[in-house]
């Protein structure tokens, strides 16, 4: 793998060039996302509406040629409109699948905090397995298969807390914030005749990201590297802070992510400093902070900060 990473980081490159068209002033957002989907996760986006979440998803469904489908959660949504149902043919005398709106390479589910609990959990086998289950017959998901959901703060109008088995489901959570005064000028400017989104090329195919997610998985770690990734791991547990620490789930998201870090950035090994770059991305919301943190008045930024700095790692060379 070592002679083609370099062609791979500037295929990743492109990606991020071509979603950049449409994305002002958010680097860190979509290269956060690029991460993600190498490494064969599910993002969650925590922010207000009109900051650019869906315009996020489908510039990366266009620049990786994507199928692309976007469903908005509220209370009425029903699990069988996001997985499908079986119907009775009469012609056929026998019952046939009718997708649902899951049922593609980019799904989008917006405001997925608005739905019920029970529509959510619909969610967590196809997130988890790359498969759904109806009627007894099991389907399998097209891949690459990545799910981007977008969830209003806590606290705004109809929302509730996703239960803590769907959030260990998404391998980071990000949120975009709003932009600056030049980049929001650009975002004006760029709305003035064209839409961004018909200027983006397509720069991989499905049958591509695939690939790249298998050059991913190939990533070299060091004995050195997995010590640290348990031992941040384990603080989260043991940290008077934390009430719920970081799950084996959880280690082993921070593990690919860290990989898919070291991919992008052109290397075949995966350093420290790529597991500290996406740890907070990662763990900040699997943890749950105890009434202590509270007391002391720590919010979750400053912990995982001081985990950073607790935890160390031993010198690593490339190939221990």
């Amino acid at each position: 793998m070592a002679e083609n990473i370099n062609g791979y980081s500037r295929v990743c490159k492109d990606i991020i060039f071509q979603v950049k068209k449409v994305i002002k002033d958010k680097d860190f957002a979509i290269i956060k996302s690029l991460m993600a989907i190498l490494a064969g996760g599910h993002i969650l986006i925590e922010d207000v509406p009109g900051v650019g979440k869906t315009s996020l998803a489908l510039a990366f469904s266009r620049a990786m040629e994507l199928d692309y489908k976007r469903l908005q959660f509220t209370t009425d949504v029903l699990p069988s409109d996001v997985l499908g149902f079986s119907m009775f043919n009469k012609q056929t005398g026998k019952f046939e699948y009718k997708k649902g709106a899951a049922i593609c390479n980019l799904f989008l589910a917006d405001e997925i905090n608005r739905t019920s609990s029970k529509t959510q959990s619909a969610l967590l086998e196809i997130m988890e397995e790359g498969n759904i289950t109806i009627d007894g017959q099991t389907y399998e998901m097209p891949k690459p298969y990545i799910v981007m959901a977008t969830q209003n703060p806590i606290g705004s109008v109809g929302t509730q807390l996703l239960p803590e088995s769907q959030l260990d489901r998404f391998i980071i959570r990000l949120s975009m914030g709003y932009p600056d005064k030049r980049s929001e000028i650009e975002i004006l400017k760029g709305r003035m005749t064209d839409n961004p989104l018909d200027s983006v090329d397509m720069v991989v195919n499905a049958a591509e990201i695939v690939k790249l997610q298998d050059a991913v998985s190939q990533v070299y770690i060091s004995d050195a590297v997995y010590e640290y990734i348990v031992d941040l791991s384990q603080e989260t547990r043991n940290n008077p802070m934390i009430k719920l620490g970081l799950s084996p789930r959880g280690s082993i998201a921070l593990m690919r992510m860290s990989k898919a870090c070291a991919f992008i950035y052109g290397r075949n090994y995966v350093t420290p400093e790529d597991v500290a770059g996406v740890f907070s991305d990662v763990v900040s919301h699997r943890l749950l902070l105890s009434t202590k943190s509270k007391s002391t008045g720590k919010n979750m930024n400053m912990v995982i900060k001081e985990i950073l700095n607790t935890v160390h790692v031993r010198k690593v060379t490339n190939r221990e």
